[in-house]
């Protein structure tokens, strides 16, 4: 399967990067380079989807569209793609 969600991403004072998911809650990495902190998002993401799709029923929100979102100022986006394999029940 095959996510894209876009990341709000900002320059924090101390000169690192944060980012976040406005569709994943709590969904949330930092990094020292913007390179870092969109690898760091992709494994939270990554494990956000993972352990929803551990429930009985599990609830992948739709993703925003980029241009729809409000930033704030030194904001930008980038689209995240997380590809998930499900291999419950797989046998090799």
């Amino acid at each position: 399967m095959r996510f894209i969600y876009p990341a709000v991403i900002s320059r924090k004072q101390d000169g690192t990067y944060h980012a976040f998911f406005p569709d994943l809650s709590m969904c949330e990495a930092d990094g020292d380079t913007t390179d870092e902190v969109i690898r760091n998002a992709n494994a939270a993401a990554y494990d956000w989807i993972d352990l929803e799709m551990q429930e009985d029923e599990p609830d992948i929100p739709p993703a925003s569209v980029a241009e729809d979102l409000t930033l704030s100022e030194g904001e930008f986006v980038r689209n995240i793609l997380i590809i998930y394999r499900i291999l419950d029940g797989w046998d090799e």
